[in-house]
């Protein structure tokens, strides 16, 4: 749906992020902010994935517990839902608006940059 929502936004204007006035075009800009960040946060988990397999050779679990990368992956689908789910209610106070697709894109976007400066410690730190 967001995504249908910047494909359209995209083809009826050009639309300068570094002055946007109209609430279309903050809506705009934040969706556009957001495909950024997921795609940053996509990037950084394959590297971060990676190093959490190569952890996982490298590491004999006496305890019998996860390895690295499925503790990782575990972590990241409930991070997943929970930034959704915690966007959805920070778009709640302009509910039906015209003014809540930014919020919740906002939120997904600083969610998402945060998430994706996590992995990327948890990949340096193997």
């Amino acid at each position: 749906m967001i995504l249908a929502l910047l494909i359209s936004m995209a083809m009826q204007t050009e639309v300068n992020c570094d002055d946007a006035v109209t609430q279309r075009d903050m809506n705009f800009c934040a969706g556009k902010d957001y495909a950024a960040a997921d795609a940053a946060l996509n990037r950084q988990w394959a590297r971060t994935s990676t190093a959490m397999k190569a952890a996982d050779r490298d590491f004999n679990r006496p305890d019998g517990g996860p390895g690295y990368h499925a503790a990782l992956l575990a972590g990241q689908r409930a991070w997943l839902k929970y930034r959704d789910a915690h966007c959805v209610s920070e778009g709640y106070g302009a509910r039906g608006g015209s003014m809540a697709p930014m919020l919740l894109n906002l939120c997904l976007a600083k969610l998402t940059k945060e998430r994706t400066e996590q992995l990327r410690q948890l990949a340096v730190e193997e």
